[in-house]
């Protein structure tokens, strides 16, 4: 596929994506972490501005430099920036203003692709086809938390198919034997710094399930009291869970007594032979813990991939997030992307119903902090 051919379809899906929101859902901010779509497609904007048309189109005349400020996320090395919380109070620039800035750069980049690109160049698009893909699954997981705590529960769109499929009844577990694997990016294609250097690691012998923990089985551990016995908890979870006063996962609801879960289609009832999701890792470890297994690591995560369907949930795993043997920070700004995070976050491994197609692998390094759930996180069980 041409680049020109590959920006237009990124570009598109996220319009699309936004298609079914009217223009006062663009601009909420709930909570920190989740941000206003208006500012998602404003940033996604600005990172191919940035990093693309003002270094390397020739003549290329900034749209707004207030822009800079206002949809840098997290770069030090490109300046000052809107702090993350305040997001929500940027009533302006307009969601129409911020549309005409994409469509002022998105002119201007077709215009640079039909040009001779070079080789650091391509590796920079294509960086920025996968950065507005990952904003997209964003996109999805803050507008369903944005509606999703509406009082009114509106759906995102009648017509989302909400894929649900059974996890199945097979309680075998999969044996791994012992033994040195390789871990890590290999091969031809795109992958994030995060996900290098491929390196060997030992694993003892351990069995994992080839199953998600289903919103059923999760049901048991909160029947039985899952969320009011600390025995099951790290320290921290159980203080998450008091003060939080957490009873079950984001988005269900107990309603004269049957739950319902909040999904793009509006509140419905819960499928219980559905993986679960929207669980914080301290939720996932605790269930484990009362069923007395475990979550595997990274590791054991991705020597077994091959063996059971994923995809499904963003799967929290017993790895903290580290850098691998060998790794290194690219100079300036795209230095920022990984590694300055490595530090009290937690690993997922996976993909999930709104990660876009053709965006996940096997050596992808999801990572969030272990008290977020509006992601879409489910529970694979080792022993």
């Amino acid at each position: 596929m041409d680049l020109i051919t590959r920006y237009k379809e990124v570009r598109q899906r996220t319009e699309k994506i936004c298609s079914y929101l009217q223009t006062e859902d663009y601009v909420v901010q709930p909570v920190v972490d989740v941000s206003p779509p208006k500012w998602h497609i404003g940033h996604v904007t600005w990172f191919f501005e940035t990093f693309i048309l003002k270094p390397y189109f020739m003549g290329y005349q900034e749209y707004n430099p207030d822009y800079n400020y206002v949809f840098n996320s997290y770069y030090e090395t490109v300046g000052t920036r809107v702090i993350r919380t305040d997001r929500g109070n940027l009533s302006r620039p307009t969601v129409v203003e911020i549309y005409s800035y994409r469509k002022y750069v998105d002119e201007a980049m077709e215009s640079f692709l039909c040009g001779d690109i070079s080789g650091d160049v391509k590796e920079l698009l294509i960086l920025g086809f996968n950065h507005e893909e990952q904003h997209q699954e964003l996109l999805m997981t803050d507008i369903k938390f944005i509606l999703g705590h509406n009082p009114l529960f509106p759906a995102y769109s009648k017509s989302y198919a909400t894929p649900h499929i059974d996890e199945g009844e097979s309680d075998a577990f999969i044996s791994i034997d012992e033994g040195i694997y390789e871990i890590g990016f290999t091969g031809v294609g795109f992958c994030f710094d995060n996900e290098l250097n491929r390196h060997k690691v030992y694993l003892n012998q351990y069995e994992i399930s080839p199953k998600l923990v289903t919103n059923a089985e999760y049901l048991e551990f909160i029947n039985s009291g899952g969320y009011h016995d600390f025995r099951h908890w790290h320290a921290e979870g159980w203080d998450w869970v008091k003060t939080n006063k957490v009873e079950a996962p984001l988005y269900w609801h107990l309603i004269d007594n049957k739950w319902y879960s909040y999904t793009y289609r509006g509140l419905e009832p819960l499928h219980l032979k559905g993986a679960v999701t929207h669980i914080s890792y301290f939720e996932a470890y605790a269930y484990a813990s009362w069923k007395g297994l475990r979550l595997p690591t990274e590791f054991e995560w991705e020597a077994a991939s091959g063996k059971f369907n994923w995809g499904r949930r963003w799967e929290w795993t017993e790895s903290s997030y580290l850098p691998y043997p060998g790794f290194a920070k690219a100079p300036g700004a795209i230095g920022e992307y990984n590694g300055k995070f490595m530090v009290n976050q937690k690993v997922l491994r996976g993909a999930s119903e709104v990660t876009p197609p053709g965006h996940s692998r096997a050596t992808y390094r999801n990572f969030f902090q272990t008290n977020l759930r509006w992601q879409f996180t489910g529970i694979r069980l080792a022993r």
